[in-house]
Protein backbone atom coordinates (compact mmCIF):
# COMPACT_ATOMS: atom_id res chain seq x y z
CA UNK A 1 0.00 0.00 0.00
CA UNK A 2 2.86 2.39 0.69
CA UNK A 3 4.16 1.79 -2.81
CA UNK A 4 0.72 2.80 -4.07
CA UNK A 5 1.02 6.04 -2.08
CA UNK A 6 4.47 6.74 -3.51
CA UNK A 7 3.14 6.22 -7.02
CA UNK A 8 0.22 8.56 -6.34
CA UNK A 9 2.60 11.28 -5.14
CA UNK A 10 4.80 10.76 -8.17
CA UNK A 11 1.80 11.15 -10.46
CA UNK A 12 0.69 14.33 -8.71
CA UNK A 13 4.18 15.80 -8.93
CA UNK A 14 4.43 14.96 -12.63
CA UNK A 15 7.38 12.61 -12.14
CA UNK A 16 5.48 9.83 -13.90
CA UNK A 17 2.52 10.09 -16.30
CA UNK A 18 -0.88 9.01 -15.04
CA UNK A 19 -2.26 7.72 -18.31
CA UNK A 20 -0.46 4.65 -19.62
CA UNK A 21 -1.58 2.81 -22.76
CA UNK A 22 -4.98 4.48 -22.84
CA UNK A 23 -7.45 3.64 -25.58
CA UNK A 24 -10.00 6.15 -26.82
CA UNK A 25 -13.14 4.93 -28.58
CA UNK A 26 -14.67 7.76 -30.58
CA UNK A 27 -18.38 7.98 -31.45
CA UNK A 28 -18.91 6.28 -34.81
CA UNK A 29 -19.97 8.76 -37.47
CA UNK A 30 -23.21 8.43 -39.38
CA UNK A 31 -22.61 8.30 -43.15
CA UNK A 32 -26.16 7.23 -44.04
CA UNK A 33 -27.49 8.87 -47.19
CA UNK A 34 -30.09 11.58 -46.73
CA UNK A 35 -31.04 11.76 -50.40
CA UNK A 36 -32.36 9.44 -53.09
CA UNK A 37 -35.36 7.11 -53.10
CA UNK A 38 -34.81 5.92 -49.52
CA UNK A 39 -34.62 9.42 -48.04
CA UNK A 40 -38.25 9.42 -46.93
CA UNK A 41 -37.77 6.10 -45.19
CA UNK A 42 -34.70 7.32 -43.33
CA UNK A 43 -36.26 10.66 -42.42
CA UNK A 44 -33.63 12.81 -40.78
CA UNK A 45 -30.35 10.82 -40.91
CA UNK A 46 -29.21 12.56 -37.72
CA UNK A 47 -32.03 10.77 -35.86
CA UNK A 48 -29.94 7.61 -36.21
CA UNK A 49 -26.84 9.20 -34.61
CA UNK A 50 -27.55 7.35 -31.37
CA UNK A 51 -26.31 4.19 -33.11
CA UNK A 52 -22.82 5.67 -33.44
CA UNK A 53 -22.70 6.36 -29.72
CA UNK A 54 -24.11 2.91 -28.96
CA UNK A 55 -21.32 1.23 -30.94
CA UNK A 56 -18.69 3.31 -29.15
CA UNK A 57 -20.19 2.68 -25.70
CA UNK A 58 -20.32 -1.07 -26.29
CA UNK A 59 -16.69 -1.09 -27.37
CA UNK A 60 -15.62 0.96 -24.34
CA UNK A 61 -17.39 -1.38 -21.94
CA UNK A 62 -16.11 -4.52 -23.65
CA UNK A 63 -12.49 -3.33 -23.76
CA UNK A 64 -12.60 -2.13 -20.15
CA UNK A 65 -13.99 -5.50 -19.05
CA UNK A 66 -10.78 -7.12 -20.39
CA UNK A 67 -8.52 -4.72 -18.51
CA UNK A 68 -7.92 -2.15 -21.27
CA UNK A 69 -7.82 1.45 -19.97
CA UNK A 70 -10.56 3.14 -21.97
CA UNK A 71 -11.31 6.82 -21.69
CA UNK A 72 -14.80 7.80 -20.58
CA UNK A 73 -17.42 9.50 -22.70
CA UNK A 74 -17.04 12.78 -20.80
CA UNK A 75 -13.28 12.86 -21.49
CA UNK A 76 -13.85 12.32 -25.19
CA UNK A 77 -16.62 14.94 -25.35
CA UNK A 78 -14.29 17.45 -23.69
CA UNK A 79 -11.56 16.70 -26.27
CA UNK A 80 -14.00 17.34 -29.11
CA UNK A 81 -14.97 20.63 -27.46
CA UNK A 82 -11.38 21.74 -27.02
CA UNK A 83 -10.61 21.03 -30.67
CA UNK A 84 -13.91 22.56 -31.81
CA UNK A 85 -14.93 19.35 -33.53
CA UNK A 86 -18.49 18.09 -33.84
CA UNK A 87 -19.16 14.71 -32.29
CA UNK A 88 -20.47 11.85 -34.45
CA UNK A 89 -19.28 13.42 -37.71
CA UNK A 90 -16.79 11.87 -40.13
CA UNK A 91 -13.27 13.00 -39.21
CA UNK A 92 -10.03 13.24 -41.13
CA UNK A 93 -7.11 11.09 -40.03
CA UNK A 94 -5.39 14.26 -38.86
CA UNK A 95 -8.32 15.15 -36.57
CA UNK A 96 -8.41 11.61 -35.20
CA UNK A 97 -4.71 11.75 -34.34
CA UNK A 98 -5.16 15.19 -32.80
CA UNK A 99 -7.96 13.86 -30.61
CA UNK A 100 -5.70 10.99 -29.56
CA UNK A 101 -2.98 13.48 -28.66
CA UNK A 102 -5.31 15.67 -26.59
CA UNK A 103 -6.65 12.56 -24.83
CA UNK A 104 -3.14 11.12 -24.35
CA UNK A 105 -4.43 7.91 -25.90
CA UNK A 106 -2.00 5.45 -27.42
CA UNK A 107 -4.71 3.87 -29.56
CA UNK A 108 -7.87 5.37 -31.03
CA UNK A 109 -10.77 3.21 -32.20
CA UNK A 110 -12.99 4.99 -34.70
CA UNK A 111 -15.31 4.27 -37.59
CA UNK A 112 -18.53 4.88 -39.44
CA UNK A 113 -21.93 3.29 -39.88
CA UNK A 114 -24.62 3.55 -42.51
CA UNK A 115 -28.26 2.54 -42.32
CA UNK A 116 -30.29 1.39 -45.31
CA UNK A 117 -34.01 1.10 -44.51
CA UNK A 118 -36.04 -1.80 -45.81
CA UNK A 119 -38.27 -1.22 -48.81
CA UNK A 120 -41.34 -1.44 -46.58
CA UNK A 121 -40.10 1.19 -44.10
CA UNK A 122 -41.63 4.16 -45.90
CA UNK A 123 -45.08 2.56 -45.62
CA UNK A 124 -44.52 1.22 -42.11
CA UNK A 125 -42.62 -1.88 -41.10
CA UNK A 126 -44.81 -5.01 -40.87
CA UNK A 127 -44.67 -6.97 -37.63
CA UNK A 128 -41.61 -9.20 -37.55
CA UNK A 129 -39.99 -7.53 -40.55
CA UNK A 130 -36.62 -5.82 -40.35
CA UNK A 131 -36.49 -2.03 -40.30
CA UNK A 132 -33.38 -2.09 -42.43
CA UNK A 133 -29.73 -3.04 -42.49
CA UNK A 134 -26.58 -1.63 -40.95
CA UNK A 135 -23.05 -1.53 -42.22
CA UNK A 136 -20.41 -0.74 -39.58
CA UNK A 137 -16.77 -0.13 -40.44
CA UNK A 138 -14.04 0.33 -37.83
CA UNK A 139 -10.30 0.63 -37.56
CA UNK A 140 -7.69 1.32 -34.90
CA UNK A 141 -5.13 4.13 -35.20
CA UNK A 142 -1.97 3.41 -33.19
CA UNK A 143 -0.32 6.72 -32.32
CA UNK A 144 2.75 5.12 -30.79
CA UNK A 145 3.61 3.10 -33.90
CA UNK A 146 2.10 5.62 -36.37
CA UNK A 147 0.02 3.03 -38.17
CA UNK A 148 -3.57 2.02 -38.77
CA UNK A 149 -5.19 -1.35 -38.64
CA UNK A 150 -7.07 -2.77 -41.58
CA UNK A 151 -10.76 -1.87 -41.71
CA UNK A 152 -13.01 -4.47 -40.10
CA UNK A 153 -16.67 -4.52 -40.97
CA UNK A 154 -19.98 -5.82 -39.64
CA UNK A 155 -23.26 -5.94 -41.56
CA UNK A 156 -26.68 -7.11 -40.50
CA UNK A 157 -30.22 -6.13 -39.57
CA UNK A 158 -30.75 -3.08 -37.38
CA UNK A 159 -32.59 -5.32 -34.88
CA UNK A 160 -29.34 -7.27 -34.41
CA UNK A 161 -27.36 -4.18 -33.40
CA UNK A 162 -26.34 -5.61 -30.02
CA UNK A 163 -24.99 -8.77 -31.65
CA UNK A 164 -23.15 -6.79 -34.32
CA UNK A 165 -21.61 -4.57 -31.64
CA UNK A 166 -20.49 -7.57 -29.61
CA UNK A 167 -18.69 -9.14 -32.57
CA UNK A 168 -17.16 -5.79 -33.51
CA UNK A 169 -15.94 -5.34 -29.91
CA UNK A 170 -14.20 -8.72 -29.98
CA UNK A 171 -12.48 -7.85 -33.24
CA UNK A 172 -11.39 -4.49 -31.83
CA UNK A 173 -9.98 -6.25 -28.76
CA UNK A 174 -7.90 -8.56 -30.95
CA UNK A 175 -6.28 -5.46 -32.43
CA UNK A 176 -5.98 -3.25 -29.33
CA UNK A 177 -4.89 -5.94 -26.85
CA UNK A 178 -4.59 -9.34 -28.57
CA UNK A 179 -3.14 -10.98 -25.45
CA UNK A 180 -6.35 -10.14 -23.57
CA UNK A 181 -8.75 -11.46 -26.20
CA UNK A 182 -10.44 -14.76 -25.28
CA UNK A 183 -12.07 -17.07 -27.79
CA UNK A 184 -14.89 -15.28 -29.54
CA UNK A 185 -17.49 -17.73 -28.21
CA UNK A 186 -16.41 -17.01 -24.63
CA UNK A 187 -16.36 -13.26 -25.25
CA UNK A 188 -19.85 -13.16 -26.70
CA UNK A 189 -21.29 -15.34 -23.95
CA UNK A 190 -20.47 -12.67 -21.38
CA UNK A 191 -23.11 -10.28 -22.68
CA UNK A 192 -26.69 -11.25 -23.37
CA UNK A 193 -28.25 -9.59 -26.44
CA UNK A 194 -30.16 -6.42 -25.58
CA UNK A 195 -33.44 -5.61 -27.35
CA UNK A 196 -33.02 -2.75 -29.81
CA UNK A 197 -35.60 -0.48 -28.17
CA UNK A 198 -34.02 -0.91 -24.72
CA UNK A 199 -30.58 -0.19 -26.15
CA UNK A 200 -31.81 2.90 -28.00
CA UNK A 201 -33.48 4.35 -24.92
CA UNK A 202 -30.38 3.76 -22.83
CA UNK A 203 -28.08 5.51 -25.33
CA UNK A 204 -30.52 8.38 -25.80
CA UNK A 205 -30.47 8.74 -22.01
CA UNK A 206 -26.67 9.01 -22.05
CA UNK A 207 -26.87 11.67 -24.76
CA UNK A 208 -29.71 13.70 -23.21
CA UNK A 209 -28.74 16.99 -21.59
CA UNK A 210 -31.71 17.56 -19.27
CA UNK A 211 -31.92 15.39 -16.12
CA UNK A 212 -35.64 14.85 -16.71
CA UNK A 213 -34.99 13.50 -20.19
CA UNK A 214 -32.22 11.25 -18.92
CA UNK A 215 -34.50 9.79 -16.29
CA UNK A 216 -37.28 9.25 -18.83
CA UNK A 217 -35.05 7.35 -21.26
CA UNK A 218 -33.29 5.28 -18.59
CA UNK A 219 -36.59 4.35 -16.95
CA UNK A 220 -37.97 3.22 -20.31
CA UNK A 221 -34.84 1.15 -21.03
CA UNK A 222 -35.00 -0.49 -17.61
CA UNK A 223 -38.69 -1.30 -18.12
CA UNK A 224 -38.11 -2.79 -21.56
CA UNK A 225 -35.30 -5.08 -20.34
CA UNK A 226 -35.13 -5.52 -16.55
CA UNK A 227 -31.97 -7.65 -16.95
CA UNK A 228 -30.09 -4.83 -18.73
CA UNK A 229 -28.32 -3.25 -15.76
CA UNK A 230 -26.67 -0.09 -17.23
CA UNK A 231 -29.90 1.97 -17.21
CA UNK A 232 -30.61 0.80 -13.65
CA UNK A 233 -27.12 2.00 -12.68
CA UNK A 234 -27.71 5.41 -14.25
CA UNK A 235 -31.16 5.71 -12.66
CA UNK A 236 -29.67 4.73 -9.31
CA UNK A 237 -27.15 7.56 -9.58
CA UNK A 238 -29.92 10.04 -10.43
CA UNK A 239 -31.87 9.07 -7.31
CA UNK A 240 -28.66 9.08 -5.27
CA UNK A 241 -27.87 12.67 -6.30
CA UNK A 242 -31.39 13.64 -5.21
CA UNK A 243 -30.76 11.97 -1.84
CA UNK A 244 -33.56 9.49 -2.56
CA UNK A 245 -31.53 6.73 -0.98
CA UNK A 246 -34.06 3.91 -0.76
CA UNK A 247 -34.96 4.27 -4.44
CA UNK A 248 -31.27 4.49 -5.34
CA UNK A 249 -30.46 1.32 -3.39
CA UNK A 250 -33.21 -0.67 -5.12
CA UNK A 251 -31.77 0.22 -8.52
CA UNK A 252 -28.07 -0.12 -7.69
CA UNK A 253 -28.71 -3.61 -6.30
CA UNK A 254 -29.54 -4.69 -9.87
CA UNK A 255 -25.93 -4.24 -11.02
CA UNK A 256 -24.37 -7.71 -10.75
CA UNK A 257 -20.74 -8.74 -10.12
CA UNK A 258 -20.15 -9.44 -13.82
CA UNK A 259 -21.06 -5.86 -14.82
CA UNK A 260 -18.49 -3.20 -15.58
CA UNK A 261 -19.87 -0.73 -13.03
CA UNK A 262 -20.37 -3.30 -10.28
CA UNK A 263 -17.83 -1.88 -7.82
CA UNK A 264 -18.87 1.71 -8.42
CA UNK A 265 -22.51 0.71 -8.01
CA UNK A 266 -21.62 -1.12 -4.77
CA UNK A 267 -19.83 1.97 -3.46
CA UNK A 268 -22.87 4.18 -3.95
CA UNK A 269 -25.15 1.37 -2.81
CA UNK A 270 -23.19 1.31 0.44
CA UNK A 271 -23.72 5.04 0.93
CA UNK A 272 -27.41 4.76 0.08
CA UNK A 273 -27.91 1.94 2.56
CA UNK A 274 -25.92 3.81 5.20
CA UNK A 275 -28.02 6.95 4.77
CA UNK A 276 -31.17 4.84 4.97
CA UNK A 277 -29.99 3.39 8.29
CA UNK A 278 -29.07 -0.07 6.97
CA UNK A 279 -25.53 -0.23 8.39
CA UNK A 280 -25.22 -3.99 7.97
CA UNK A 281 -26.09 -3.67 4.29
CA UNK A 282 -23.70 -0.72 3.92
CA UNK A 283 -20.90 -2.69 5.56
CA UNK A 284 -21.41 -5.59 3.17
CA UNK A 285 -21.41 -3.31 0.12
CA UNK A 286 -18.25 -1.44 1.15
CA UNK A 287 -16.47 -4.68 1.98
CA UNK A 288 -17.14 -5.98 -1.53
CA UNK A 289 -15.47 -2.88 -2.98
CA UNK A 290 -12.53 -2.81 -0.55
CA UNK A 291 -11.48 -6.31 -1.60
CA UNK A 292 -10.75 -5.09 -5.14
CA UNK A 293 -10.33 -1.32 -4.86
CA UNK A 294 -8.68 -0.53 -1.50
CA UNK A 295 -8.68 3.26 -1.81
CA UNK A 296 -9.10 5.86 0.92
CA UNK A 297 -12.81 6.76 0.36
CA UNK A 298 -13.73 3.07 0.46
CA UNK A 299 -11.78 2.40 3.67
CA UNK A 300 -13.27 5.55 5.18
CA UNK A 301 -16.85 4.57 4.43
CA UNK A 302 -16.28 0.97 5.48
CA UNK A 303 -14.85 2.25 8.77
CA UNK A 304 -17.86 4.53 9.22
CA UNK A 305 -20.23 1.58 8.83
CA UNK A 306 -18.12 -0.46 11.28
CA UNK A 307 -18.20 2.44 13.72
CA UNK A 308 -22.00 2.62 13.53
CA UNK A 309 -22.11 -1.12 14.18
CA UNK A 310 -19.63 -0.71 17.07
CA UNK A 311 -17.25 -3.21 15.48
CA UNK A 312 -13.76 -3.28 17.02
CA UNK A 313 -11.96 -3.07 13.66
CA UNK A 314 -13.35 0.38 12.90
CA UNK A 315 -10.22 2.14 14.20
CA UNK A 316 -7.84 0.14 12.01
CA UNK A 317 -10.07 0.55 8.98
CA UNK A 318 -10.17 4.32 9.51
CA UNK A 319 -6.41 4.30 9.89
CA UNK A 320 -6.02 2.75 6.43
CA UNK A 321 -7.91 5.67 4.91
CA UNK A 322 -5.75 8.18 6.77
CA UNK A 323 -2.51 6.48 5.74
CA UNK A 324 -3.48 6.89 2.10
CA UNK A 325 -4.38 10.57 2.38
CA UNK A 326 -3.08 12.34 5.50
CA UNK A 327 -4.04 15.72 4.02
CA UNK A 328 -7.79 15.11 4.31
CA UNK A 329 -9.24 16.46 7.60
CA UNK A 330 -12.23 14.12 7.41
CA UNK A 331 -9.99 11.07 7.69
CA UNK A 332 -8.34 12.53 10.78
CA UNK A 333 -11.76 13.35 12.20
CA UNK A 334 -13.21 9.90 11.65
CA UNK A 335 -10.21 8.16 13.18
CA UNK A 336 -10.32 10.59 16.10
CA UNK A 337 -14.02 9.97 16.56
CA UNK A 338 -13.57 6.18 16.53
CA UNK A 339 -10.79 6.50 19.11
CA UNK A 340 -12.94 8.87 21.17
CA UNK A 341 -15.78 6.33 21.22
CA UNK A 342 -13.31 3.70 22.47
CA UNK A 343 -12.13 6.00 25.25
CA UNK A 344 -8.59 6.45 23.86
CA UNK A 345 -8.63 10.18 24.56
CA UNK A 346 -4.96 10.99 24.07
CA UNK A 347 -4.81 9.42 20.59
CA UNK A 348 -8.17 10.94 19.68
CA UNK A 349 -6.98 14.39 20.78
CA UNK A 350 -4.00 14.12 18.40
CA UNK A 351 -6.36 13.45 15.50
CA UNK A 352 -8.67 16.35 16.37
CA UNK A 353 -5.66 18.66 16.59
CA UNK A 354 -4.69 17.45 13.12
CA UNK A 355 -8.19 18.30 11.90
CA UNK A 356 -7.91 21.82 13.29
CA UNK A 357 -4.47 22.25 11.75
CA UNK A 358 -6.14 21.70 8.39
CA UNK A 359 -9.48 23.36 9.13
CA UNK A 360 -9.39 25.72 12.09
CA UNK A 361 -13.12 26.40 11.78
CA UNK A 362 -14.24 22.82 12.42
CA UNK A 363 -16.46 23.37 15.45
CA UNK A 364 -17.19 19.70 16.10
CA UNK A 365 -13.47 18.86 16.14
CA UNK A 366 -12.96 21.71 18.62
CA UNK A 367 -15.74 20.41 20.86
CA UNK A 368 -14.48 16.83 20.77
CA UNK A 369 -10.89 17.93 21.44
CA UNK A 370 -12.15 19.66 24.55
CA UNK A 371 -13.95 16.49 25.65
CA UNK A 372 -10.79 14.47 25.04
CA UNK A 373 -8.68 16.84 27.14
CA UNK A 374 -11.21 16.45 29.95
CA UNK A 375 -11.25 12.68 29.36
CA UNK A 376 -14.99 12.91 29.12
CA UNK A 377 -16.52 10.24 26.90
CA UNK A 378 -19.99 9.82 25.48
CA UNK A 379 -22.77 9.68 28.02
CA UNK A 380 -25.60 7.97 26.21
CA UNK A 381 -28.13 8.78 28.91
CA UNK A 382 -27.40 12.51 28.70
CA UNK A 383 -29.59 14.53 26.36
CA UNK A 384 -26.86 17.11 25.77
CA UNK A 385 -24.64 14.39 24.29
CA UNK A 386 -27.17 13.48 21.59
CA UNK A 387 -25.39 15.81 19.15
CA UNK A 388 -22.19 13.83 19.64
CA UNK A 389 -23.75 10.66 18.30
CA UNK A 390 -23.34 9.42 14.72
CA UNK A 391 -20.74 11.95 13.59
CA UNK A 392 -18.89 9.76 11.10
CA UNK A 393 -18.20 11.54 7.81
CA UNK A 394 -18.71 9.74 4.50
CA UNK A 395 -16.97 10.27 1.17
CA UNK A 396 -18.88 10.13 -2.13
CA UNK A 397 -15.93 10.37 -4.55
CA UNK A 398 -15.01 7.09 -6.21
CA UNK A 399 -11.95 6.94 -8.49
CA UNK A 400 -11.42 3.31 -9.37
CA UNK A 401 -9.74 4.20 -12.64
CA UNK A 402 -6.92 6.13 -10.95
CA UNK A 403 -6.26 3.22 -8.61
CA UNK A 404 -5.97 0.67 -11.40
CA UNK A 405 -3.76 2.98 -13.45
CA UNK A 406 -1.40 3.39 -10.52
CA UNK A 407 -1.50 -0.33 -9.88
CA UNK A 408 -0.62 -0.93 -13.52
CA UNK A 409 2.33 1.47 -13.28
CA UNK A 410 3.64 -0.28 -10.17
CA UNK A 411 3.26 -3.76 -11.63
CA UNK A 412 4.74 -2.97 -15.06
CA UNK A 413 8.26 -4.30 -15.60
CA UNK A 414 10.90 -1.57 -15.60
CA UNK A 415 11.65 -0.15 -19.02
CA UNK A 416 14.93 -1.36 -20.46
CA UNK A 417 17.71 1.17 -20.81
CA UNK A 418 18.17 1.87 -24.55
CA UNK A 419 21.88 2.52 -23.91
CA UNK A 420 22.44 -1.07 -22.84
Amino acid sequence: MRSYLRAALAVLSGAIPLLADNTAVLPFSNVSSGSGPSAAAIGNPASMDWIGESIAETLRVALAARGVFTLERKDIAEAYRRLQLRERTDLTEGSILKLGEVLDAEQVVHGTFSFVPSAASSAGTPAGASKGSLRIQARVSDRRRLRQSAVFEETGALEDLATLESHLAWRALTVVAPARAPAESEFRSLRAPVPLDALENYIRGLLAAAPEQKQKYFAQAARLDPDFSPPAFELGKIHFERKEYREAAELLERVGPAENHYREASFFLGIARYQAGDFEGAHKAFQAVAEKVPIAPVWNNLGAAESRLNLPQAVETMRKALEQDPSDPDYHFNLGYALFKKGDFAAAADRFRAVLDRDSGDQMATLLLGRCLKKQGLRSATASDARLQALERLKDTYEERVYFQLKSILESPPASDPRQ
